[in-house]
């Protein structure tokens, strides 16, 4: 756990603790008190985040609701070191990728605690939900692993989880920057003889270059009924838009996976928690993004600041406990809407600069092809 601060240390706990508790529970008060101490603390130890509120005349003394906290552009991460420990403490850097702008934000970290164990309880209720706790499943991953990619966020999600509940036989499917065809055509061929559950993760344009490969060599493939698919990272590659019913559509016919079994994930180098369709937890509803209890979503005016109405489009904003090392609150560039307990992702924000890790694989494997 981080650093000798008596208060970081609770914190840090307090929101280890909460990830662990099964199962989840929405609970207003708590969230309302850590939230508002840990605002506290980073008011205290980020100077940049602390000159922000001040400019907005929010402090400690006077904010008396989360929803008060004042939320930082993501962009602010490309220009500032937003961290609530002495910069020279940071172990780890996770890093923005595919953006159209040479400045890539950063997430600094000088303990991994809190993020993993985040990530962990996010993905056994997002993709693992039919599993029980510690059991393990094959794992086929359209990313490199984090030797090739040590900055990438995503690929230290995959290889955390991978770590603990991997069953052998897993593997990632990128290597040295270009799709490894003959491995994945083989492991796939194997995953179907075998039957055993499998999980094929990756971003989704990783999947669109792998799709384009089985259409190539006229192949499909029936993985078992218990196969599920986790793809991240948007509907829009560098040059090109694949819709999302036809991403799964196209997944469906090629894998045997049906969209029912297809789980999408929000997430963003600046956070330390992610967000999953509902789909595979809870199959009889409708499809939405759920958000882990340590967190809440909110959707705002992008003019106005204010929320906007239930069902109403505004830009998504996030306050994440799990974020105890930088700044708590965050308002993307990306523009949803409620649905019921949850919510959607709709797109970018008008104007918004290209930006994640979808469009960067995109370019990444369209580089590396033939």
């Amino acid at each position: 756990m981080s650093g000798a601060d008596p208060a970081r240390a609770a914190l840090d706990a307090a929101v280890i603790a909460w990830t662990r508790e099964a199962p989840w529970t929405r609970d207003e008060p708590r969230f309302g008190d850590l939230a508002l101490a840990l605002f506290a603390f980073q008011f205290e130890h980020c100077a940049p985040y602390r000159r922000f509120c001040e400019a907005r005349g929010r402090t400690p003394a006077g904010v008396r609701r989360w929803q008060d906290v004042p939320a930082v552009p993501t962009g602010a991460f490309k220009e500032l070191a937003l961290t609530s420990f002495p910069r020279e403490r940071a172990a780890h850097e996770f890093r923005t990728s595919g953006t159209s702008l040479p400045q890539r934000g950063a997430l600094l970290l000088d303990t991994l605690d809190v993020y993993e164990a985040s990530l962990r309880s996010s993905f056994q209720r997002g993709v693992l939900p039919d599993l029980a706790q510690g059991a393990r499943i094959r794992f086929h991953v359209l990313a490199p692993s984090t030797r090739e990619a040590a900055d990438s966020s995503l690929s230290h999600m995959f290889d955390a989880v991978m770590a603990s509940r991997a069953a052998p036989g897993s593997s990632h499917w990128i290597t040295g920057g270009a799709l490894d065809v003959p491995r994945a055509l083989r492991e796939l061929a194997g995953a179907e003889r075998g039957g055993a559950p499998v999980a094929v993760c990756g971003t989704s344009f990783a999947f669109v270059h792998l799709l384009e490969e089985l259409d190539r060599q006229r192949l499909r493939f029936a993985l078992p009924h218990s196969a599920r698919v986790m793809e991240t990272g948007g509907f829009k590659g560098r040059s090109r838009s694949v819709p999302r019913d036809e991403l799964y559509a196209w997944i469906a016919d090629r894998l045997a996976v049906p969209p029912a079994r297809i789980a999408n994930q929000y997430g963003m180098t600046e956070l330390g928690s992610q967000f999953y369709d509902s789909v595979l937890g809870e199959p009889a509803a409708p499809r939405r993004k759920l958000a882990p209890p340590w967190t809440r979503v909110r959707i705002l005016d992008p003019i106005g600041g204010g929320e906007v109405a239930p069902g109403e489009v505004g830009r998504i904003a996030v306050l994440d406990l799990a974020n105890t090392g930088s700044v708590c609150a965050l308002e993307t560039a990306d523009l949803g809407r409620t649905a019921g307990d949850g919510f959607e992702v709709i797109g970018r924000d008008a104007g918004a600069e290209e930006r994640g890790c979808s469009i960067g694989a995109d370019a990444l494997l369209a580089e590396a092809r033939p």
